[in-house]
């Protein structure tokens, strides 16, 4: 920096420095609403991969039985709302950071938004639907 510079100045107020938070107010709650659904993820991905072997080598009707217990349809929900939850966080990041142009990044996240409200609905109607043996 030459000596005609002068330094940026930093606009937050000094509890907004102490707590990290931004222009947005936001501080970091995205960043760790994403580890958490992470970590759920991976928790869940154990009990479900179990589920997935005792599926193997089962006819339709008796993996259709299979599914229709609670427990499973429960991890099997709670899977689900995890990812479709993380996914629309991370692709979030990835619109706020990438998309320059404002109204291509508020239509990109009203679609982004509607995406993964719409797989979320859809797979946990599935499950329901499964797991009741309608």
């Amino acid at each position: 920096m030459s000596g005609t510079e002068s330094p940026k100045r930093d606009m937050r107020t000094p509890l907004g420095r102490v707590r990290g938070l931004g222009a947005a107010r936001s501080g970091t709650s995205d960043f760790w609403r994403q580890r958490v659904t992470g970590i759920a993820m991976t928790l869940l991905m154990i009990p479900l991969l179990v589920i997935i072997l005792m599926l193997l080598g089962r006819n339709h009707a008796s993996a259709v039985l299979f599914l229709s217990s609670w427990w499973i349809a429960v991890i099997m929900l709670l899977f689900i709302v995890s990812c479709a939850w993380h996914m629309k966080i991370g692709l979030q990041v990835v619109i706020e950071d990438y998309v320059q142009d404002e109204k291509l990044k508020l239509l990109a996240m009203i679609g982004n938004n509607f995406f993964a409200a719409a797989v979320a609905i859809a797979s946990v109607y599935a499950i329901i639907k499964l797991s009741s043996g309608v």
